[in-house]
């Protein structure tokens, strides 16, 4: 029996030693993030995130404690070869969330949650449109070589020792209660609150409570909160909610608000910019603007210089834009086709008033349930990857983006219906691996690079609608879908800053240029837009118009478990796993938080209905 209670032990806290050590390895690989860290910092991270690293090594030893107390009745050959695979399993399991999740945060910067399998799982070959072969490659041998480590540790160590059959009913009794004992730590304890993570936030330095996470217990974590929406994120009871949400959506226009359009019934096309932000337009870093032709029409028409991306990536960004539905912190709804299908959407209050529907995208119109949501949202014609010649489709991601917007151009030549036109066309060049059919002398930088022609893309499809004659007859609203990886999140490094993007209204039909300073995000588009077309906006309850003094002017936005309130008072950002501040602007005050609260508890009481 002392061999197995022995073995019982050495089992769980082998698995905690490895998870551990994963923590300094991922601060050295991300060395250049972690450089001014003291070895005391290594420590605590190690420290601070044991919590997690018991509770997860609890999940890990309940089967070995079951086979050890199958084992004081057997010695069945049959109970070796399980306790065998049962290593094997895990240590590749181990392996492949270590390396993806290392693989991830250059990227992401965040610790690994269900999004790249959402992503991999609707569209294998998109998801691995990211990354080079060669980095493909590094991963796989990362994985196979950590595996092979993981799996020699737990067979010399732990396979090794044999424990000898007792038959003995007190023998078993007593590893029962040791292997139900699991649940302290699996649990954290015997408080109201569960294990969560934001037991391992200590520090105000985020990259010290990034790395602190175990990324198995972060992809755990994330895999069983993608339901039971109505009892997440309850700030305050229903009634306090619901009366400090009232003075947060849209008001009945009181004053006059200016006609921007000549025509309610525009040709309009809606341009959404891969991975783009304000920072591209102006000089960072002692480099010159990237996106030279975004700053070019922008003087042409309306630019809304404080608008704000909602979340931080596509598949949050589409509803936010298309349907005026805010992102989620802690899930997409773009997973879950049943409540896309309930959300309101621009394209279908144009298709009700006779708007002809187009959506133009280079890549693969399944990924991360894109084409679902699109048809729900009222588009007739759905132009992606499949629709390009195999010489156009060169990306990774499939046609470049001068293709796409060339598809856009050769079509409208080619309409000759009365009705108006409404087209979208997303791009996707500016996205990871950054490798585009252009090359700038001006700029070294590879993804600087990738900007630049995506850029030029857009300069490009501009110039066509006024050598055909369409300019004059359009609306062309630009926005990008979410900050991307240029410039360096090392150089963006306030939150707030990095979801700052570009909305711009140009086109011939636009009276006036000028600069509209209202705070604003995505989901104000619909409001500020439908309310010009005389197109009642009822049903879009997160949408305000930008334009209306009577409405309250803010910008809600997320990144991974945490959100942002911005206002004219200024800006704060919360975070929900660790439930506190991490900023706060000068001259901010506390009910920026309370709002934002209220607005993230009414978004998960909306998303629980759908």
């Amino acid at each position: 029996m002392k061999t197995a209670i022995f073995k019982f032990i050495a089992t769980y806290f082998l698995f905690v030693i490895l998870f551990m050590l994963q923590k300094p390895l991922f601060m050295i690989v991300y060395n250049d993030l972690y450089s001014s860290v003291s070895m005391g910092d290594y420590w605590n991270v190690m420290i601070n995130g044991l919590p997690l690293d018991l509770s997860l090594a609890g999940y890990l030893s309940i089967i070995p404690g079951i086979l050890l107390i199958i084992n004081q009745w057997t010695q069945s050959k049959v109970l070796r070869v399980v306790e065998l695979t049962y290593y094997m399993i895990i240590s590749l399991l181990m392996a492949i969330v270590f390396c993806v999740d290392l693989g991830l945060y250059e990227y992401w910067g965040m610790r690994l949650d269900v999004t790249p399998l959402f992503y991999f799982l609707s569209s294998p070959a998109s998801a691995m449109a990211s990354v080079s072969t060669w980095y493909i490659v590094g991963g796989v041998i990362g994985i196979v070589a950590i595996t092979a480590i993981y799996f020699m540790l737990f067979k010399t160590v732990l396979y090794r020792i044999r424990c000898k059959k007792q038959k003995s009913i007190l023998s078993s009794v007593i590893l029962l209660l040791i292997t139900g004992g699991l649940f302290i730590p699996i649990r954290g304890g015997f408080t109201v609150s569960t294990m969560n993570l934001s037991v391992v936030y200590y520090s105000q330095n985020q990259l010290l409570n990034h790395a602190a996470i175990n990324p198995m217990f972060s992809f755990m974590y994330s895999a069983t909160h993608q339901n039971n929406f109505s009892s997440q994120f309850r700030f305050y009871d229903a009634e306090t909610a619901d009366k400090i949400f009232e003075t947060l959506i849209d008001k009945p226009v009181v004053d006059s608000i200016p006609q921007l359009f000549t025509t309610q019934r525009p040709n309009i096309y809606l341009v959404i910019m891969e991975s783009f932000s304000s920072h591209l337009m102006s000089s960072l870093g002692g480099m010159a603007p990237i996106a030279v032709n975004m700053n070019a029409i922008a003087k042409e028409g309306i630019l809304f210089t404080n608008c704000f991306a909602n979340g931080y990536r596509t598949d949050r960004a589409l509803p936010a834009i298309i349907s005026a539905y805010p992102a989620q912190p802690t899930t997409s709804i773009m997973k879950d086709v049943t409540k896309t299908d309930n959300l309101p959407s621009i394209p279908r209050a144009l298709k009700d008033v006779g708007y002809n529907m187009t959506y133009y995208y280079g890549g693969d119109a399944n990924f991360t349930n894109m084409n679902a949501f699109l048809v729900s949202a009222g588009f007739d014609r759905i132009i992606s990857d499949k629709d390009f010649p195999l010489e156009d489709k060169l990306s990774k991601w499939g046609a470049h983006d001068h293709h796409v917007f060339a598809r856009c151009i050769s079509d409208i030549r080619n309409y000759t219906d009365e009705v108006p036109k409404f087209a979208i066309i997303q791009t996707s060049s500016s996205h990871e691996p950054f490798e585009v059919p252009y090359s700038n002398p001006k700029i070294s930088d590879k993804k600087a690079n990738a900007f630049a022609y995506a850029d030029s893309c857009l300069g490009d499809f501009v110039t066509k609608l006024k050598e055909i004659g369409e300019w004059e007859k359009s609306l062309v609203i630009i926005v990008p879908d979410h900050y991307g990886a240029f410039p360096s999140a090392k150089i963006i490094k306030n939150p707030v800053d990095r979801h700052h993007i570009p909305l711009i209204f140009t086109g011939g039909v636009v009276k006036v240029t000028m600069r509209i300073e209202t705070i604003a995000s995505q989901v104000d588009i619909a409001a500020t837009l439908l309310y010009q077309l005389g197109i009642p906006h009822d049903q879009f309850v997160f949408s305000k118009n930008i334009l209306n003094p009577a409405s309250p002017h803010y910008a809600f936005f997320v990144d991974q478990s945490q959100f942002s309130m911005v206002n004219d008072s200024g800006a704060v950002v919360y975070n929900c796993d660790s439930k506190s501040v991490k900023y706060m602007s000068d001259g901010c005050n506390e009910n920026n938080l309370v709002l934002g609260k209220v607005f993230l508890q009414k978004l998960y009481d909306d998303l629980d209905k759908r």
